[in-house]
């Protein structure tokens, strides 16, 4: 009996089993899905097989499976798209918990309980969920940690993402310390782009804020990233009251200058960063202080999903962006998805309702298994997070066991 045959009669024992439309749905989209990824050469044959055999009646239900497929059948992005309509296409994946900087608004002054190596995502799992995220749909991928860059492997990891079909862009976000010896390696392996965290132009400042030196080294790697043609650099500063929302005019004028996208973030509540709304400086007032030295300032197009409000001078070479969170959220075009370094699918930043795919996949579970915990997490995403005070009184993880 040949595979597709086995298959007709695993669907018709499945029909009489779960009779209710809703159901079969469920259950063509699981073939759709299958279908794809056997396309794909993300599942043999031999799997397609073994998971439809020994079947029974199949021409007793060959009128049913034909109404039923002359139906409309659920895409594959079905998967990624939750009860508000929002589409993910944009996966984070943290690849460590670890960090040459400990910075005060990410990791807790008296540190993080790591996980042991042993249960985090080898390169591998990452790379086999990547591409079922890409089969159903996902586009783009950044890596992110802790600080990506402590992995030796960051160059075979991102040019392993780049053979996935449908993934068209890699980037990383860096704090950018060793990034000048190590970005021609990871340029050459594919990387498409990439954001630097620096949050002062004050070397000893600086080093308060991540309590370790290296400012000249961060600004070495932004300059080797210019150099080597990445357009624009995306500089990320989170603005902090009384500690750099001084330096805002300082960091708006790289923008006149240099191919970089400055993008100020609002201070955002994590577990141990001890915020609070004083410290936190809204877009709205960014913006008046910086038109005061900047008239002409305009706010300009963003693309579809962007997080950041963008605006231009006059004359600039460059760019800033606001990335308001607490403000105004942009929860209404969310299309991002994040993996923690331990395998946990988190569907929103702010959200403390976490599943593990690590543990689903190192219990044997099959592709379509997989992608069916991932739909029902985004199926239970929430419409937009809390307000920032209620963010504050919640629980969640740190910043860095999240993924920047």
């Amino acid at each position: 009996m040949c595979w597709c045959e086995g298959w007709f009669g695993w669907f018709g024992i499945w029909f009489r089993m779960r009779s209710q439309a809703t159901v079969c749905g469920q259950l063509l989209r699981q073939i759709d899905l299958k279908n794809h990824l056997f396309g794909q050469g993300l599942i043999s044959t031999r799997t397609i097989s073994g998971s439809l055999s020994g079947s029974k009646g199949q021409k007793k239900q060959n009128a049913r499976l034909e109404a039923l497929r002359a139906q409309e059948v659920a895409p594959l992005s079905d998967f990624l798209t939750d009860s508000f309509g929002r589409f993910h296409d944009y996966l984070r994946i943290s690849l460590t918990e670890r960090c040459n900087l400990r910075c005060t608004y990410c990791m807790p002054e008296d540190g993080v309980p790591l996980t042991e190596r042993s249960h985090l995502l080898t390169t591998d799992e990452v790379i086999r969920l990547a591409g079922l995220f890409s089969a159903a749909g996902v586009t783009k991928v950044r890596l992110t940690g802790g600080e990506p860059l402590v992995r030796a492997d960051l160059a075979d990891i991102i040019a392993g993402l780049k053979t996935v079909a449908g993934i068209r862009s890699v980037a990383i976000t860096t704090n950018g310390v060793v990034l000048a010896r190590r970005l021609a390696a990871l340029q050459a392996a594919g990387l498409d782009a990439l954001n630097i965290s620096l949050d002062t132009l004050v070397p000893a400042k600086f080093e308060l804020i991540s309590r370790r030196r290296g400012f000249h080294r961060v600004w070495q790697g932004i300059q080797t990233a210019l150099a080597a043609g990445y357009d624009p650099v995306k500089l990320n500063c989170v603005v902090m009251r009384g500690v750099n929302d001084e330096e805002l005019e300082d960091f708006a004028t790289l923008a006149e200058t240099y191919r970089l996208d400055v993008r100020f973030i609002e201070y955002m509540p994590f577990d141990g960063n001890r915020w609070n709304d004083r410290k936190m400086v809204p877009y709205g007032e960014m913006v008046e202080r910086l038109r005061r030295r900047w008239p002409d300032l305009e706010r300009i197009a963003d693309r579809p999903n962007d997080t950041s409000k963008a605006y231009r001078a006059p004359g600039w070479v460059g760019q800033v962006g606001f990335i308001t969170s607490m403000s105004e959220h942009f929860c209404g075009t969310c299309n991002r998805l994040r993996l923690t370094a331990d395998g946990n699918l988190k569907v929103c930043l702010f959200g403390n309702s976490e599943v593990s795919l690590r543990d689903a996949l190192r219990q044997g579970s099959s592709d379509e298994e997989l992608m069916t915990i991932v739909g029902a997490a985004v199926g239970r995403k929430k419409k937009q997070h809390a307000g920032m005070l209620d963010l504050a009184a919640m629980k969640n993880r740190p910043m860095i066991l999240i993924g920047g």
